[in-house]
């Protein structure tokens, strides 16, 4: 049986950590970043329909409504697995 807060709270925090490494990098090392980007994609140009900027009020918003949606996702997935799993 897994634990539905501990599994939720560490896939909330790698999400958190994830996005910010990729916000990072975009900052930091924008071609970099567009080919790092691109190829969870098979190398499809999605990169170019992301803003040339991304402010630090939206990169917040972002990271808060991911990180809650992963949790409340997390948590139900483990919650559903453990019952199917008795």
């Amino acid at each position: 049986m897994l634990n539905q807060s501990a599994f939720a709270n560490s896939s909330a925090i790698l999400t958190a950590a994830l996005y910010t490494v990729f916000y990072l990098v975009s900052l930091i090392a924008p071609d970099f970043f567009r080919l790092l980007f691109n190829a969870q994609f098979l190398g499809a140009d999605v990169a170019s329909l992301l803003p040339k900027e991304i402010s630090l009020g939206s990169f917040i918003v972002t990271l808060v409504i991911m990180v809650i949606t992963v949790w409340v996702f997390v948590y139900i997935w483990v919650w559903l697995y453990n019952r199917l799993n008795r």
